[in-house]
Formats: structure tokens, C-alpha cells, sequence
């Protein structure tokens, strides 16, 4: 063998068998996970009684929303109880005993808890974080990998343990349906996906 097809080899196996981050665990998500409310959501408000003062509303980019009655509510960083017990507070004012409902009807949730997923994906993006969302989710969303991946070279940064990261084997999960290289995800996660070099 030459010294370059040496070389070569010797490339191709250390690229191999070095992972530089653990491999993430298989399950991540914790059974008490609530939805918070974050810019662009839309949220149903309704009002027992009060169809003039129930309606659904967008959650602004400065993540506030306004209903009848009721200017400027702080609705991001809270979930959808919070939000009603919220409305029901300063609608007593004006209305007796009043029972509000909320239900968030668009997702897309504060940025700190989305999921992102850059590089060598068919299509780069956010999305809103699901609870139980896995791996192949997320690259069924995006549309997998493009052909310049180096799948099982990826990573998860886990912003939510102080960015702790952890190696995933992509094309092992899409390209040959390795389900246990399927893991739990967890919001505000970071998925890289490098370039392969060859």
C-alpha cells in the first residue's frame, strides 16, 4: 500500500471510530412538562357566558396579547393556566365571577424552548418543541439529510444541561432504520449536522 493510500486509510478509520461527545440517552423528556407560550402562538380565550369577550388572539413579538378589556397581558414565558387565572383576575373588574379558558391552537413556543436543527439538513430550520419528540421526528421534518452529511458524525447540544453535548448517529437512524440510534429530544436542543469531508 502507498503512504497516501495509507494515509488515507488511516483518515477514514480515525474518523470512524472517534466520537468526540456520548452518545445522547434514549430518553430525555421528563413527565412534567408544560407548554409555554411564546411569540407567534395563537391563543382561544374564552369567557363562560361572554361570547363578546371571547376570541382568539395572537401572541405578539413582544409576546403580549390584548382582548377586549384586558390591554397588554404579559401571555410569553407562562402557560395557558396561568394566562386564564390571569384574564379572570383583571376581568372581575368588570365582569362578576368571570371563568376563562384558554387554549393554545398555533404552536410555535418561546425561543429558548425550540428545537433547531443547522447544517447538512434537506431543510435547516426551528420547530416547536412536542413532548416525546424524537430524533426521527425532527429529520422527518426537515426532510433528512443532504447528500454532503456526515450523519453519524452529528450532534445535540442540550442547551437545558448547560450545553452539554451529545454525539447522534443520523444516517444509521435514516439510511439503514437503526431505531435504537432514536432518542428523546428535549426543548431548546441544537442538532448539528456537519459536512462530510469526502
Amino acid at each position: 500500500m502507498s503512504k497516501l493510500g495509507f494515509f488515507l486509510a488511516a483518515i477514514v478509520l480515525a474518523g470512524c471510530a472517534s466520537n468526540k461527545y456520548p452518545p445522547a440517552p434514549v430518553l430525555a423528556a421528563s413527565g412534567d412538562y408544560n407548554y409555554i407560550i411564546g411569540p407567534g402562538d395563537s391563543l382561544n380565550i374564552i369567557v363562560w357566558r361572554n361570547p363578546e369577550l371571547s376570541l382568539t388572539v395572537p401572541v405578539r413579538p413582544d409576546g403580549k396579547v390584548s382582548t377586549p378589556l384586558v390591554d397588554e397581558l404579559v401571555a410569553q414565558g407562562k402557560n395557558s393556566t396561568e394566562v386564564a387565572r390571569e384574564i379572570e383576575q383583571l376581568l372581575g373588574k368588570f365582569v362578576r365571577d368571570p371563568v376563562v379558558t384558554v387554549i393554545v391552537t398555533a404552536f410555535v413556543g418561546p425561543y429558548s424552548e425550540q428545537i433547531r436543527v443547522v447544517g447538512e439538513a434537506a431543510r435547516p430550520q426551528f420547530l416547536p418543541y412536542k413532548q416525546k419528540m424524537t430524533l426521527l421526528d425532527v429529520m422527518i421534518a426537515v426532510g433528512g439529510l443532504t447528500d454532503f452529511a456526515d450523519g453519524n458524525g452529528a450532534s445535540i447540544l442540550r442547551t437545558a444541561e448547560g450545553g452539554k453535548q451529545y454525539s447522534v448517529r443520523l444516517r444509521d437512524l435514516i439510511k439503514r432504520g437503526d431505531i435504537s440510534h432514536n432518542v428523546e429530544m428535549k426543548p431548546g436542543d441544537i442538532l448539528v449536522i456537519p459536512q462530510s469531508w469526502f
